[in-house]
């Protein structure tokens, strides 16, 4: 009998590989089952030699594990694209964001600002000091832990408005997505997927890699906040 193929992946794409990974198994009867975490502790499982097959990351962070031989080059792909957006706790007003002075005046206006760890973080805080914001929001910024929503310090009333993944943020009780970041202030990060070099059953995991590219996983990742890299 064959093996289960085993994944590691972001918290980011972890809606869309739960939803694919059931119709692998339905449609073409591979098991397939993904651990995911935040990208910054799924890299670090990669580099201490963590026995897994495929990997979903940020294009950067998995770029960099395959220059490390962590990731088996040939094998690299990107599969979706995922657009930050910005939320609110359920019950408050939502700030419009249709111009660049919208999104100047919900930053400014928020008591506590919440974001992620990972590339989608780091892209937000160089936002801010692109907008030269640095200074006025020093104080008001809260990171959350790694692998936890930014979106669940709205609904515990650690923040008051948050940006992260809309496939985090879709779907957390509690919250509403104001929208996507406007006009040249949007964020947008890459998701891909490899091989790691520590599977024992590359083929099968590189079938795996296929399917998660294939026209029937772009639709599943529309209905979760995202778009195939291709532009499906």
């Amino acid at each position: 009998m064959d093996r289960e193929i085993s994944g590691l992946s972001s918290m980011a794409t972890r809606p869309v590989l739960a939803e694919l990974t059931e119709h692998i198994r339905l449609a073409h009867g591979l098991a397939v089952r993904f651990d995911s975490a935040g990208g910054v502790e799924i890299a670090r499982r990669v580099r201490d030699g963590a026995e897994s097959d495929v990997l979903v990351l940020a294009d950067g962070a998995l770029a960099g594990l395959t220059e490390q031989g962590h990731v088996l080059g040939g094998t690299v792909r990107p599969l979706w694209v995922s657009e930050v957006v910005a939320a609110v706790p359920e019950g408050t007003p939502v700030p419009p964001l249709r111009s660049e002075s919208d999104l100047r005046t919900a930053l400014r206006s928020a008591k506590r600002i919440a974001y992620s760890t990972g590339p989608s973080g780091t892209a937000l805080l160089d936002l801010i000091a692109r907008l030269d914001l640095a200074d006025v929001l020093r104080d008001r910024l809260v990171q959350a832990s790694p692998g936890v929503p930014a979106g669940s310090l709205l609904s515990s009333g650690r923040a008051d408005l948050a940006f992260q993944q809309h496939s985090e943020l879709m779907d957390l009780p509690g919250v509403v997505v104001a929208g996507p970041l406007p006009g040249d202030t949007a964020i947008t990060s890459t998701f891909s997927g490899g091989v790691l070099a520590v599977s024992s059953q590359p083929a099968r995991a590189g079938d795996v890699l296929d399917l998660l590219g294939s026209d029937a996983a772009s639709k599943a990742a529309r209905a979760r906040g995202m778009r195939a890299a291709g532009g499906r």
